[in-house]
């Protein structure tokens, strides 16, 4: 299993040595900190930029560990080259743009780094495959994809896993790793555990965890880094799945998938509630009656139909309809009978 751990961001010369003097024993394959921060607002902290070049190389011969950061411009690649880095990353920013992803793959043209792929911030399968495709275009042999889930918050996590998504890609690229950041899914350090429990049973080849000596004074991100001794008890705990039969790793990836899409239901009648209470405000504004027949008959209609073309049991779906129906009703009775004192 490959694991790739270190702080969101290289912030000090010291804080990048405590934290690798703590990860040495856990055999990482790659210390992770990034020198370049892609901000939403320039006031943030931004990294140390080049200034850490230096730092990751003392780290590399110090401990003898493979060192990565992020990149986004040919420049950024340029200087990492010179200073051997032996993988970099491209985040999800830079990932969603092709022309970008086309100048790095360019700059990394003949070199033997190790790079890394996050997926692009909207769910977007050919977007991230084609992200790959345009490193593998310009001769790069080693390439890893990193699932860090997607711009769309509708669970407990900041990012949501997607997780059909991922997979799709092991499939369509399965002689890349596949590696999961649970980190930046859960955007909270107690979801990380669990992400990663998840990952690792599906079916994911290794993980990116965020890692710092002491996560509370981090600089950026210090809500999800784990400490030291945090990231020692989920790795020495994560599923023992090397021997496991192929058709209960499939079982998993399935129930994985089922679980990805309950997660959508449940937010697609989230906001099926919220558009039936603001239609219910515009009813008791104009004395329109809460159970309109006709409306109700067509939706009706329209499911039923959806329903024959999916393949779906029609009174199935007639039933479930209909149960959202009343949930419809009773929120928008409870609407216009709200008193307006």
């Amino acid at each position: 299993m490959l694991l790739v751990c270190g702080p969101c961001s290289a912030e000090s010369f010291n804080q990048l040595h405590s934290t690798a003097e703590g990860l040495k024993d856990l055999h990482v394959d790659y210390f992770r900190a990034g020198l370049w921060k892609p901000r939403t607002r320039p006031t943030q902290f931004e990294g140390v930029g080049e200034e850490g070049l230096a730092w990751m190389k003392a780290i590399k011969k110090d401990y003898n560990m493979k060192i990565c950061t992020e990149v986004a411009t040919p420049y950024m690649v340029e200087k990492c080259l010179e200073y051997n880095f032996d993988a970099l990353w491209i985040g999800a920013r830079t990932t969603q743009n092709p022309f970008l992803v086309e100048d790095i793959a360019i700059a990394l043209q003949g070199s033997n780094t190790t790079i890394m792929v996050k997926n692009p911030l909207n769910p977007d399968v050919k977007l991230w495959l084609g992200s790959i495709e345009r490193l593998e275009k310009h001769n790069i042999k080693h390439i890893i994809a990193v699932h860090r889930g997607f711009s769309l918050s509708y669970n407990k996590y900041r990012q949501s896993p997607l997780w059909r998504i991922p997979l799709e890609i092991k499939q369509l690229c399965n002689d890349i790793p596949l590696l999961c950041d649970p980190s930046h899914i859960a955007g909270d350090k107690q979801y990380v555990k669990e992400i990663a429990n998840n990952a690792i049973s599906t079916g994911f080849d290794g993980l990116m965890i965020e890692t710092h000596y002491k996560p509370n004074e981090a600089l950026t991100d210090a809500k999800q880094q784990l400490s030291i001794e945090e990231l020692k008890d989920l790795i020495f705990n994560l599923p023992k799945v090397g021997n496991t039969d192929n058709n209960i790793t499939e079982l998993q990836s399935l129930r994985t998938q089922i679980n990805d899409i309950d997660d959508t239901i449940i937010e697609a009648l989230s906001e099926r509630m919220q558009l039936s209470r603001k239609i219910a405000a515009i009813k008791k504004d104009n004395n329109i009656t809460v159970f309109q027949r006709e409306r109700w008959l067509q939706v009706l209609d329209k499911i039923q139909k959806n329903a024959k073309e999916n393949n779906l049991d029609v009174a199935f779906t007639k039933e479930i309809y209909e149960l959202i129906h009343q949930e419809s009703i009773k929120q928008q009775n409870l609407i216009i009978n709200k008193s307006d004192s």
